[in-house]
């Protein structure tokens, strides 16, 4: 749509922080009653620099568009996404919002996503990202303004100190741990979400990556021909040797949240290694470890490392809303590539766009080099039309808490065929 330019208004946006509660509060105060449309625009992205870059992205927009208001909510972690769907339900739903894989997978069987189609058809989003986004109907739901990674986080004086090295392989990887364990060092941090299902993932999916089975293989268990816990039974089997061999500290990570409390304990420095989000790097870095540290592709082959990626903070718009056009041409203003270049890089994350721009931060560039040679896995690949990243969350914490690995795969599968009823 073109932009309007109307009535020039003062707006005063107010981001509140607080220490003690995981809600970004934000307040909104029309200085003049010349404004003629106010957006609402929920999301995830919590934390102070990430929410810097949207608020500098909402002014400028507001700047070129005086009749427009957006105000920008924000609640931290798993608490987001039961908020979403409690506003969902209730038939609530803010005019842009951010949605994840399983989310995406729930609200457009309820009608409730305005197709994207056409919008995205204008934006040159590279190949790989063009066969995620398109859903089974042939229509275009959401927009991610990212390709996260996840890595190893690798503390590098600690392991200089013990005369270790970077591992590159599974062998090595291990080999490390072991050296760690009869030290009475914990090696790795893990948390009780993303560390233990994307190391599942990475060891399960790669081979149908690398052999372009994929589609087929997610197919087939999409449609119940397959079981899930074929393909992520080794995975997760590697990640229970993990805590019975000491690795990882099953009972605590229970207790740690992804990139929350396990940066915390990282930036201490008692650990060679964290499982988590390369995404939370620059956060690592401002958090001013008293030492240096890089972020590399999980060490889980014979002879390699692989890469977890997603098409993630993906945008989505109301449906039902009064303002769907007017909420589509502020997503199209957020893909502008200044505005999504500088998103992107912010939380050292890759752009979805056709170019070779890669994040700056000097920590996670090893990783740049396994996305561009596509030594990597997509975490939650769209073919898969089931809640995997819900489920296999769910998985990690029955294992951390030392469930029978052959029970929790088949409750896995069970919960695979409840999703689909």
């Amino acid at each position: 749509m073109k932009r309007k330019k109307a009535y020039i208004c003062i707006l005063i946006v107010i981001f509140v922080f607080t220490a003690c509660s995981n809600k970004n509060e934000v307040v909104s105060y029309d200085m003049s009653n010349k404004v003629n449309y106010a957006l609402s625009f929920f999301g995830n992205k919590h934390e102070a620099d990430n929410v810097k870059v949207i608020e500098e992205i909402l002014t400028n927009y507001m700047e070129e568009n005086k009749e427009v208001t957006i105000s920008y909510e924000s609640i931290k972690g798993d608490d987001y996404f039961s908020a979403l769907k409690n506003r969902e339900q209730a038939g609530k739903l803010d005019d842009i919002f951010m949605v994840n894989h399983d989310t995406m997978l729930e609200f457009s069987k309820n009608n409730s996503l305005a197709d994207l189609t056409e919008l995205a058809e204008n934006i040159p989003f590279s190949e790989s990202v063009k066969t995620q986004i398109r859903s089974v109907d042939g229509k275009i739901y959401w927009l991610p303004t990212i390709v996260s990674a996840f890595g190893l986080y690798c503390n590098m004086e600690l392991l200089e100190k013990h005369g270790q090295k970077v591992p590159k392989t599974l062998g090595e990887w291990k080999a490390v741990c072991e050296y760690f364990v009869s030290h009475n060092i914990t090696p790795i941090i893990a948390n009780d979400d993303i560390s233990l299902k994307t190391l599942a993932i990475a060891k399960g999916f790669y081979p149908l990556y690398k052999e372009g089975t994929q589609t087929q293989i997610f197919e087939n268990i999409n449609n119940g021909k397959e079981k899930l816990s074929i393909y992520l039974s080794e995975g997760f089997a590697l990640a229970k040797e993990f805590c019975t061999k000491g690795y990882i500290d099953a009972k605590k990570s229970l207790d740690t949240k992804n990139t929350s409390n396990d940066l915390a304990e990282f930036v201490k420095g008692e650990s060679p290694f964290m499982l988590t989000g390369a995404w939370a790097a620059g956060r690592v870095k401002n958090m001013n470890p008293n030492f240096t540290f890089k972020v590399v592709p999980y060490p889980i082959l014979e002879n390699g490392s692989v890469l977890v990626i997603n098409p993630d903070v993906r945008l989505s718009v109301s449906a039902k809303g009064n303002n769907a056009e007017l909420a589509k041409d502020f997503v199209s203003y957020f893909f502008k590539e200044e505005n999504i270049s500088r998103f992107a890089n912010n939380q050292s994350s890759f752009i979805p766009l056709d170019n070779k721009s890669k994040p700056s931060l000097n920590e996670i560039q090893d990783i740049v080099t396994s996305y561009w040679t596509q030594t990597c896995v997509i975490g939650s690949d769209s073919c898969i039309q089931f809640p995997i990243w819900d489920i296999t969350m769910n998985v990690s914490r029955k294992l951390l808490k030392n469930e029978d690995i052959t029970e929790v795969m088949q409750w896995m599968d069970e919960q695979v065929i409840n999703a689909k009823e």
